[in-house]
């Protein structure tokens, strides 16, 4: 897979906000156990924390992970923390014997200051309800936000 294009002229560092998607490797079905799902989210918060990015908003689809982050220093690096949170998930996952976790690359998105990143994270927690997993987003074990609650993301929809 060719990596996809970045903006040109745009940093990817300081206190920008971010929607990411990260895919399994062939597309795997590798976030259907809660233990690969919590060892993941582990080390991408390791990864935000080294980075000093908040993690605004997760969802762990069964072959890809959507996150929200948002730069909370002038030195976070997007390219750092997505370098360091797929290497060190991935790692875990391939010590456990489950092989490769992630396809090369990243899909990001750059959130325009006018944006709502409560509206974006709200988009990501739907994610299951929208792939027919689950007809509640509070019915899904993988999604959350370490830094809002989520009933107030989703707010009278659920």
């Amino acid at each position: 897979m060719s990596r996809p294009k970045r903006l040109k002229g745009f940093t990817y560092e300081g206190y920008a906000s971010y929607f990411l998607t990260f895919c399994v490797r062939a597309r795997r079905c590798a976030f259907v156990r809660p233990v690969v799902v919590e060892a993941t989210l582990a080390q991408f918060r390791l990864a935000a924390s080294d980075e000093q990015f908040a993690l605004l908003a997760y969802c762990f689809m069964p072959d890809h992970a959507h996150l929200l982050i948002e730069g909370l220093a002038q030195t976070s690096s997007l390219q750092r923390f997505a370098q360091a949170a797929k290497r060190r998930s991935g790692s875990v996952y391939a010590r456990r014997g489950d092989g490769a976790l992630w396809q090369e690359g990243y899909y990001e998105r750059v959130l325009r200051s006018s944006e709502d990143a409560k509206r974006i994270a709200r988009y990501i927690l739907e994610n299951p309800v929208r792939a027919r997993l689950v007809a509640s987003p509070s019915e899904y074990a993988f999604l959350g936000s370490d830094v809002w609650r989520i009933s107030d993301l989703l707010g009278s929809i659920d």
